[in-house]
């Protein structure tokens, strides 16, 4: 239960949010009941609208894209920071070393790892502010013991990490060692709005290609939640629509299992949780997922082998959702708030 006392219009800057997942914190972030838009940032776009990018939101916000070193951080109380991969590790700690005390929420890989050592063997690179990795806080609030309340500087999960450490979390607590042999599609905004030859619509439509197959950089950060006794070989594959991810985890357990002992194993887990919807003895589907904060878990189980599917929107519970999960519990709201429909119940 958070005690925290709820921290009502708090006001919010975007950095870097000319991208897929800016588009879609603007859209959370102006909906929600407790925040209020101060500014989204853009080197590339500064002065312009922010419907130059993002159409959708013509009518809807009337706001500048902010240059970045222009961004005034008197008045704002958190940051949400959409940075690629690699930029955030120096732009956070220039934040802080200008006297930034608010929430930080990073959806970048920048700060998801503790151990230095990680970035250049997964992301081929030195972390340029390594000193902050052991204060950084993972972010996925089901999972996360504690959630993260009171730190300053939370790390979002990878969009296939949420969805593979949501299916083995409650397999991972019953302390058995298991192998996860794991398929899982995403859409093409995952590989986010710079266009590749991999995104390209004749290339992508009606086509499923695997890539970073048993070499996908999320594997590890899955790894330092579920442990090591879970073995997983993760086979990544790119599916051809827009956005929302689909996966299936195989297991042999090593007895036989009882559909009801599995059932408590995902109600324990899940049963309060206000993003994750359980489906006992069946597989979910992607579509009910797409444009909403869910992920959703189902199983079924046939002797000793357990299928545990999962299925998300890269882009919400994947990626801007989380991220407003946490600021909420970082400002004391339910990890909820904001998005669910108004009058549905959130978790406190």
């Amino acid at each position: 239960m958070n005690t925290k006392p709820f921290a009502h219009n708090s006001s919010v800057a975007i950095l870097h949010g000319a991208g897929y997942v800016g588009r879609e914190l603007i859209s959370l972030v102006t909906g929600h009941p407790d925040l209020e838009l101060a500014a989204v940032t853009s080197r590339t776009f500064a002065g312009q609208p922010l419907c130059t990018v993002h159409p959708g939101l013509r009518g809807a916000v009337d706001l500048d894209f902010t240059a970045p070193d222009a961004l005034d951080l008197s008045g704002i109380d958190a940051l949400l920071v959409a940075a690629e991969h690699g930029q955030s590790m120096h732009v956070i700690p220039d934040l802080l070393a200008d006297g930034f005390g608010g929430p930080i929420v990073d959806l970048s890989a920048d700060f998801r790892f503790q151990d230095p050592a990680v970035y250049p063997e997964w992301f081929g690179t030195e972390h340029a502010a390594p000193d902050l990795l052991e204060d950084a806080v993972y972010g996925l609030p089901e999972v996360t013991v504690p959630p993260p309340t009171d730190a300053q500087l939370v790390a979002n999960p990878g969009c296939f990490a949420t969805g593979l450490t949501l299916a083995l979390a409650p397999l991972a607590a019953q302390d058995v060692p298991l192998t996860a042999h794991v398929t899982a599609l995403t859409g093409a905004s995952g590989s986010g709005a710079r266009p590749s030859s991999t995104t390209h619509f004749p290339d992508r439509d009606g086509n499923v290609r695997a890539y970073k197959v048993l070499a996908h950089q999320h594997v590890p950060e899955v790894h330092q939640t579920v442990g090591d006794d879970v073995q997983i070989e993760f086979v990544p594959a790119s599916g051809p629509w827009t956005r929302g991810i689909w996966g299936a985890v195989q297991v042999a357990w090593p007895a036989p299992l009882d559909g009801d002992a599995v059932a408590a194993w995902f109600d324990d887990a899940y049963g309060d949780a206000s993003c994750v919807r359980v489906y006992d003895h069946t597989l979910p589907e992607m579509q009910p997922t797409v444009g909403t904060p869910f992920a959703d878990i189902g199983w079924q189980v046939q002797g000793q082998t357990l299928v545990v599917g999962f299925a998300l929107d890269n882009l919400r519970k994947g990626a801007a959702s989380q991220a407003i999960q946490n600021l909420n519990l970082l400002l004391g709201l339910p990890d909820a708030a904001g998005l669910l429909p108004q009058g549905a119940a959130v978790a406190a």
